[in-house]
């Protein structure tokens, strides 16, 4: 069933409530990227200043300790340093290859072991790797690969098509699903019992040079530490570059461009090419802890019942310098203006009368270092996630001013679209196709921690044109970020940022959150949605 926004929850919504409070947004922003920070890199100094200014300011908006009795979510981490000296070593072909980390491939191990071994295993060409009942795909049909190692393409079997969308193709065309992601690559692979699995990198349909990859070998590899309560994972995984993935495969007879077009059928089937795999990963392990910090607002008639507001609070520390010799990148836009979004909202609502259901805002660490924090929420949650409503999350506010129009991230997948959409309808702003969705931002923060756990979670920002100013300014703004600022000490707080667009979103997410929080409907995804299934099951094992 669609999800209706009721009349009465449209006259909620727009009922008069308290404004967003900008002053204490950009006191919040200005100390969270200050120098004292030291650009908030969990596990370290910064790290304590981070959470302690934030358990201080949670409690001052007068929100309650979540995770018992307390602010702080322990989220515990290993770190797995790989000696780079490891070769890949291919025989079965015309002659043995020995692939080189870096230059041919780019591998981690999740396991906490001084030494992961993998021999002489059986290398299986699966096409894409995806299993899609809903969508009529299987390239694991007919295959056996436990034990086995995966050679796996990138990205869906149409992202070739021009189009984007349900009509482009059965996996939306160019606009990626999450089918596409080198993660559920391989997370695939290890439902099928697999023993290791490499991704084929190829820059158009990866999104990104191998350099962003290649650049990787050597360097700590962070991971949650689920203790004895670990799950088995891959031996290893990784990236292979295309160049060394057409070598090794021709070195059997076979060529990958001929099984790339063959992946692109819904009739393709999984090939054992002939070669076997084997690998040694010497490694470093080391252990520590991060924190998410969490508050709640009870609600007063459903308090079991929780809507979530999120941000990542966390940067990445110390950083290569810039001219000057600073080396702080302070992430001022990303995300201490999304974590002020999440206290400013908790402030909005700490004013206004209570919801029925309960709030739940949460400051998350290790977005940076790949969704850890939230990840750990969404498999240890303070509320089931069965009866998680839905959320909002946070990660760069708009800082360039108004906007006429409004962009949902990896939009024409949930039921919360609708109402997103309509209360943006209300501001007076058009929804905005999202730039480049076969960028899969959909799939890179916070909230994905939660929809691929069935809870449906909005990511939008402000869209359009910049209201007063020429065309192309927005986009000239966002594109200045991403090559002066994005990751480099240059983020830091501007006092001359116009925060118009940051209150027309603050203010949609309070009317969103407030809707859910006041409702008794359950969002779902859409019927296609490949988080669909999921929910429907969390959702049916609640009482």
């Amino acid at each position: 069933m669609r999800f209706i926004l009721p009349l009465a929850l449209l006259l909620t919504a727009a009922a008069p409530a308290p404004a967003i409070d900008v002053a204490q947004m950009k006191r919040d922003v200005e100390t969270l990227a200050s120098d004292a920070f030291e650009g908030r890199a969990p596990t370290t100094p910064g790290e304590a200043k981070t959470i302690a200014y934030l358990a201080q300011r949670m409690a001052a908006i007068g929100l309650k300790p979540a995770y018992n009795g307390t602010w702080l979510q322990p989220v515990p981490l290993v770190s797995i340093t790989t000696d780079p000296a490891a070769q890949l070593r291919v025989a079965g072909g015309k002659e043995p290859i020995a692939l080189a980390m870096n230059s041919d491939v780019a591998v981690v191990t999740r396991l906490p072991q001084s030494q992961v071994s993998v021999n002489a295993s059986d290398i299986v060409f699966v096409g894409h790797g995806i299993v899609a009942p809903e969508r009529g795909w299987n390239d694991y049909a007919g295959v056996d690969v436990r034990g086995k190692t995966v050679l796996v393409l990138v990205n869906d079997p149409d992202w070739r098509t021009p189009a984007m969308g349900k009509a482009a193709g059965p996996f939306n065309g160019r606009a990626i699903t999450y089918y596409g992601r080198y993660t559920y690559k391989y997370e695939e692979a290890l439902r099928q019992g697999a023993a290791a699995a490499l991704v084929i990198h190829d820059d158009e349909p990866a999104g990104y040079p191998w350099g962003v990859i290649g650049t990787s070998v050597g360097r700590p590899s962070l991971g949650l530490d689920q203790g004895s309560a670990a799950q088995p994972v891959l031996q290893y995984q990784g990236w292979i570059t295309r160049k060394a993935a057409a070598r090794v495969l021709a070195s059997a007879g076979h060529d990958l461009a001929w099984l790339e077009q063959a992946a692109t059928r819904p009739d393709f089937r999984a090939m054992t090419t002939g070669l076997t795999g084997s690998l040694t990963l010497d490694n470093t392990v080391e252990r520590s802890v991060s924190h998410n910090v969490v508050g709640l607002l009870p609600g007063t008639k459903r308090p079991d019942e929780v809507v979530l507001v999120t941000a990542h609070w966390d940067h990445v520390g110390r950083c290569k310098a810039d001219a000057s010799g600073d080396d702080i990148c302070n992430g001022a836009l990303d995300n201490a203006s999304g974590t002020a979004g999440v206290l400013a909202l908790a402030g909005h609502f700490a004013r206004a009368p209570r919801t029925e259901r309960s709030l739940l805002f949460m400051a998350v660490t290790l977005e940076e270092a790949g969704l850890y924090g939230s990840a750990w929420y969404a498999d240890h949650p303070i509320f089931p996630l069965g009866k998680t409503v839905g959320g909002v999350n946070m990660d760069v506010l708009s800082m360039n001013g108004a906007l006429d129009g409004f962009t949902i991230t990896g939009a024409g997948q949930s039921e919360l679209e609708a109402l997103a959409t309509r209360l943006a309808a209300a501001q007076g702003r058009r929804l905005v196709p999202e730039a480049s969705p076969e960028k899969g931002r959909y799939f890179r923060s916070d909230h994905f921690s939660l929809a691929r756990q069935g809870v449906p979670m909005l990511m939008a920002i402000g869209g359009g044109e910049l209201i007063g100013k020429p065309p192309g300014a927005a986009e000239a703004a966002a594109k200045d970020f991403v090559d002066n600022r994005y990751h480099q000490p240059s983020d830091e707080y501007d006092p001359n940022w116009d925060w118009g667009g940051a209150v027309q979103d603050l203010t949609l997410f309070a009317d969103f959150a407030r809707t859910l929080a006041n409702g008794r409907n359950w969002p779902n995804w859409l019927p296609d949605s490949e988080f669909r299934t999921i929910r429907d099951q969390s959702r049916a094992g609640v009482k």
